[in-house]
C-alpha cells in the first residue's frame, strides 16, 4: 500500500526589506526540506519611521497575503513589527507567529555594560522596554540609530565602512546587541568599532521556530533549502542579496 505523501512545512518570513534575509538564511540551514516564502516591503523602509496607522496598514496587507498561503508558521523578521504589532497579529490569525527580539538575555550573561542598538521606533517601544527590564542588567542601555537601517538597505552592494562608522554612536560597551536585522550585515564593522562581542536575535528566533515545529536543532552545515520564494517589495534585489551577499554564490 502506498503511504500518503507528507506535505513539506511552509514557513513565511516577513521584513520591511533585506534585514530579515539574515534570519531566512539561518532557518534555511536548519530546515532544508521546508518551503520558505520571504515577504518584503522594501519601498517603505524603514518601518521605524512609519506612524502607527501606516505601519498597521502595511503589516495588515502583507499578513493577509501570508494567511492566503496557509502557512505552517510565520516569522516576523523585523524588530519594529515584533515590538509594535506582534501581539495584534497573534490575535488575528490562528497559525503560529514567531517574532524576532534583541538578544539582551544572552548578551548580559557576559556582564558589564550592554548597549542595544535599534531603530527609533523599536528603541522607544513598550516591548523592548519590558525586555530590558526583565533580562537586562543595571548597565543595559538602549540607543536609537536613526539612519543606520536605511543606509544599509540603500547601499547593500557598496557599503562604505567609513560612513557606517560615522553613523554609529561614540560610546563604550562590553557587549552590543543588534536590535534590527539590517544591522547584521555590518556586524563585523560594529565588532571592530567597539571591540566587544556583538549579539543578534537570529539564533534565538530560529530555535523558537524549531521548537514550535517539533524539529531537532540540526547542524548549521545542513544543506540549505532551495525551495525559497521571494514575494513583494524588490524581489530581484532580495534574491540577489540572499544568494550573492549572504550565501556567497
Amino acid at each position: 500500500m502506498d503511504l500518503p505523501k507528507i506535505s513539506p512545512q511552509k514557513i513565511c518570513f516577513f521584513d520591511s526589506g533585506i534585514g530579515g534575509l539574515n534570519l531566512l538564511y539561518e532557518a534555511a540551514c536548519k530546515l532544508p526540506e521546508a518551503q520558505l516564502l520571504y515577504f518584503a516591503d522594501n519601498f517603505k523602509v524603514p518601518y521605524g519611521s512609519l506612524s502607527d496607522e501606516e505601519l498597521s496598514a502595511a503589516v495588515d496587507g502583507i499578513f493577509a497575503e501570508i494567511a492566503n498561503t496557509n502557512p505552517t508558521a510565520a516569522v516576523i523578521a523585523c524588530n519594529t513589527v515584533t515590538a509594535r504589532y506582534a501581539e495584534v497579529l497573534r490575535g488575528k490569525y490562528s497559525f503560529p507567529i514567531v517574532g524576532i527580539q534583541p538578544a539582551v538575555k544572552e548578551a548580559v550573561k557576559l556582564g558589564g555594560k550592554c548597549v542595544v542598538f535599534a531603530t527609533p521606533a523599536t528603541a522607544k517601544s513598550e516591548s523592548l522596554t519590558k525586555l530590558v527590564k526583565t533580562y537586562g542588567n543595571d548597565l543595559t542601555e538602549v540607543v536609537a540609530c536613526p539612519d543606520f537601517a536605511s543606509f544599509v538597505e540603500q547601499n547593500i552592494f557598496n557599503l562604505d565602512e567609513a560612513e557606517l562608522v560615522r553613523l554609529l554612536p561614540d560610546l563604550k560597551a562590553d557587549t552590543v546587541v543588534l536590535g534590527c536585522t539590517h544591522y547584521i550585515f555590518v556586524k563585523d564593522i560594529v565588532e571592530k568599532k567597539y571591540g566587544c562581542p556583538v549579539f543578534t536575535g537570529c539564533e534565538g528566533t530560529v530555535k523558537r521556530l524549531l521548537r514550535l515545529l517539533g524539529v531537532n536543532d540540526a547542524p548549521i552545515s545542513a544543506p540549505r533549502s532551495q525551495n525559497i520564494t521571494f514575494i513583494g517589495g524588490d524581489k530581484e534585489k532580495n534574491s540577489r542579496v540572499f544568494f550573492n551577499v549572504i550565501c556567497g554564490l
